[in-house]
């Protein structure tokens, strides 16, 4: 009878480890799976994809656009200035807007309700950066480039290079002789337009912050 009851026992005690998840089991719940490689990311943020477009069709830094936009309107699409400059990059008809337009291969300039379309907008603003740019070429350093197109999308190129010298060559080689922090400096101690020092500081503060 003993050696029956022990015989159960032992049944029973075989029974119930049989039961229990074996011990390597936790460890693969609450091990780390092997991280797989990301998709590519989607253009992010408002007006994203047609940023991305337009920069990469006039190899504008993307960012930069973004800054341009949040100081021009604050992404307001229906922005108007009291001198008439209207939409996301706020883009003046007969400036900008009939520069981009050549710029385009198109005559004459866009109406208010073409500026009022943000892929328009964004696509002549972008556009008109790019014809600064190209205006701009010869500046060796990315980052004082960066500074010049700012400056020059609020006040225009030749107001820019004539504080360095009359002569375009000239004053593209002495900006190439300067950091870019002698250049910021001096346009915020030289420019001869009011708004530029304060335009500049106003979109390179939120393009370092979008980077």
């Amino acid at each position: 009878m003993k050696q029956k009851i022990i015989l159960l026992m032992a049944a029973l005690i075989l029974a119930g480890c049989a039961e229990q998840p074996p011990k390597h089991t936790i460890s693969l719940v609450t091990s780390t799976p092997e991280k797989m490689p990301s998709p590519p990311v989607a253009p992010t943020g408002t007006y994203g994809n047609f940023i991305h477009d337009s920069a990469n069709i006039y190899g504008i830094d993307e960012n930069l656009v973004k800054a341009i936009i949040k100081v021009e309107s604050g992404f307001n699409p229906s922005a108007v200035s009291r001198s008439n400059a209207i939409g996301l990059m706020q883009l003046k008809a007969e400036t900008a807007g009939r520069d981009a337009y050549r710029y385009k291969g198109r005559y004459g300039q866009p109406s208010s309700f073409e500026l009022k379309d943000p892929e328009v907008n964004i696509d002549l603003g972008t556009a008109y950066l790019g014809i600064i740019k190209r205006q701009l070429a010869g500046i060796s350093d990315q980052q004082t480039l960066r500074y010049a197109i700012i400056v020059s999308y609020v006040n225009g190129t030749g107001a820019l290079l004539r504080t360095f010298s009359s002569d375009k060559d000239e004053a593209i080689a002495r900006i190439n002789d300067m950091t870019p922090e002698q250049f910021y400096r001096y346009v915020q101690t030289r420019h001869p337009a009011a708004q530029a020092p304060r335009y500049l500081w106003k979109v390179n503060t939120a393009y370092l912050a979008m980077r």
